[in-house]
């Protein structure tokens, strides 16, 4: 393979996970304890201890959201704290720079590197082509490019899992020595990685290392060495700077959530799975390529059995064990997608370097597995990602809001609702770069509708504008309201089968058609309706699959404090309330 093509495949992940960051470059509420974070530290600083302990807890709980607006558990600062390091420099270098997504960027590279060094591991251990298979696979996954870049708290720790599995691979010409060292250092990350950000990795830590010691590479007093140092480090690290942040002696951050969710079994809340939620839906989404889970690691077991069972073993075991836990989200076992996306990769190697001795082995290898990568990029790229971008109606109402306001006024003030605050509005948005010098101030504490609010609710006339949800227009009867709807957003409203006769611009709006006239413009829409008339009057027979729009958050203006001109939100959307 030439070194153009190999150079072109390895580039493939972080371009990628640059391509999902620009395309969907707002972020969701389990995201607002980091990105928010990140904010805070990079806005106003960290208070010397120097200031005395008074003066620090008034910086903090005057000036950072967390003490303002604080989750159900404390989240570690490590993360955002490193994140605020890495991007400060670049900060200094353009003080302009749209910080959210620079963040977001650094942790999307982090997050790259630690796949592409993942890939050079397997290449090393099992040959090239399994690195390279590694890659396309593993590049086609629409959820780990996805949420690569994004802050949650699941991202860091998978990027440093990912960097102890590397470790935790063969290496031909390794010693004993070397490879036991190697072995330790990744069960050490493995152990900060869960003490610091998520306690579940305690499991994918057992797992591995139960493996491990039966595969004999360690031993019993090399597990408690790693242990104790990862331990050491992790505990001394998090407690250390999570309780200087949070203002509280001594705090433990993902204890606190450990007890939280699991002991006190409060993640019920959020929903209950079944048993086999994981294996039967949320493996098969993340893998995405059918091939991968139904040929590649079957044959992997079958003709490759000792690096495939090194692979499958401890990630399998791990997701059975986490399995028995009632809620479920696929981002808790997200760890062991890059091991399982290997062990396909070994499969698919070794149809590929044994092609010549069977025609079977040359057509999966040299056609329908390369398609299947073509295919399931191009299924991530439109089906998962197209109306993953139409899903951020807060950020995307607060953006435009900021683009077609009143530059000139020195302060705007705005009200958001539960939804805006929930879909993309974080702090970083209050610093718009092209405003000059106007401050923007958000308001999340109050939920309730302006035209439901008692005489014992502060009034809303405080703000210029509100950001809501339809509950939160004023009456159509009512002449005296202060509030003019000046603008709204639409979101993804789901999947829906269009039937013969019916016309799809009564749908309000497609996702694929908004998509495709943005990145075209008019004339791709166009050509988009004709191709779908054409389809559906001679191959459907009239039933089309549509991914529909619906208005979900709404723009209003104080007519008392913003003068109409400033208002216009100009793109044609303005609407009376008595026709919503």
């Amino acid at each position: 393979m030439s070194k153009l093509l190999a150079f072109l495949i390895y580039s493939t992940i972080p371009a990628l996970i640059l391509l999902h960051l620009l395309a969907s470059p707002y972020t969701k509420i389990e995201e607002s304890p980091t990105i928010d974070a990140v904010h805070d530290i990079l806005a106003y600083g960290i208070p010397s201890p120097r200031l005395g302990a008074d003066a620090v807890r008034e910086h903090f709980q005057t000036q950072y959201d967390h003490f303002r607006f604080p989750g159900p558990v404390p989240r570690s600062f490590l993360g955002p704290l490193i994140l605020a390091a890495v991007a400060k420099p670049f900060v200094w270098l353009d003080e302009n720079v749209d910080r959210q997504l620079l963040v977001r960027a650094v942790l999307g590279l982090f997050t790259s590197f630690a796949l592409l060094s993942y890939a050079k591991g397997l290449q090393r251990a099992f040959g090239r082509p399994v690195g390279y298979w590694y890659l396309l696979f593993q590049a086609s996954q629409f959820h780990v490019m996805y949420y690569a870049s994004r802050p949650l708290a699941n991202t860091l720790p998978f990027a440093i899992s990912t960097w102890a599995l590397h470790l935790l691979l063969p290496e031909p010409d390794a010693s004993p020595d070397r490879d036991r060292r190697r072995c330790q250092t990744a069960l050490a990350l493995l152990t900060i990685a869960g003490v610091i950000f998520r306690a579940e990795l305690a499991l994918f830590l057992a797992t591995h290392t139960l493996y491990l010691l039966l595969a004999r590479r360690i031993c019993i007093r090399d597990t408690i060495t790693a242990g104790i140092a990862g331990l050491a480090v992790g505990l001394t690290a998090t407690v250390a700077v999570d309780s200087y942040f949070y203002q509280q002696f001594p705090l433990w951050p993902e204890l606190t959530a450990f007890v939280f969710n699991v002991i006190e079994g409060e993640s019920s809340a959020w929903g209950v799975s079944p048993w086999w939620y994981y294996f039967a839906s949320a493996v098969p989404r993340l893998l995405l390529n059918p091939f991968t889970y139904l040929v590649c690691i079957p044959a992997a077991l079958i003709y490759v059995r000792t690096p495939a069972l090194s692979l499958i073993t401890p990630s399998v075991g791990f997701i059975a064990i986490y399995s028995f836990l009632p809620h479920k989200e696929w981002r808790f076992i997200v760890y062991a997608i890059p091991p399982l996306t290997a062990a396909a990769a070994v499969g698919a190697g070794y149809f590929w370097t044994h092609r010549a001795k069977s025609p079977t082995f040359r057509l999966l290898s040299t056609t329908i597995f390369p398609l299947s990568v073509l295919v399931t990029l191009g299924v991530s790229l439109t089906i998962f990602l197209i109306p993953s971008v139409a899903n951020y109606p807060g950020g995307q109402a607060l953006r435009a809001l900021q683009q077609q306001a009143d530059g000139s006024r020195p302060h705007i003030s705005v009200q958001l609702s539960n939804l805006a605050c929930q879909t993309g509005a974080t702090l970083f948005m209050s610093r718009p770069r092209s405003l000059g010098g106007t401050t923007w101030t958000f308001d999340k504490s109050d939920t309730i509708p302006p035209h439901r609010r008692s005489s014992s609710i502060p009034s809303r006339s405080l703000f210029d504008y509100l950001i809501g949800e339809r509950d939160w227009l004023p009456d159509s009867d009512d002449e005296d309201t202060e509030w003019e709807i000046v603008d709204s957003t639409r979101a993804f409203a789901g999947v829906r089968l269009l039937r013969p006769g019916e016309d799809p611009n009564d749908i309000g709006g497609c996702v694929v058609e908004d998509t495709i006239a943005a990145v075209t413009g008019e004339l791709g829409r166009a050509a988009y309706q004709l191709t779908r008339d054409i389809l559906r009057g001679y191959v459907t027979r009239g039933y089309w699959v549509v991914l529909p729009l619906e208005e979900k958050l709404w723009i209003l203006r104080n007519k008392k404090r913003v003068p109409l001109a400033a208002a216009a939100l100009g793109s044609g959307t303005r609407k009376d309330p008595s026709t919503i």
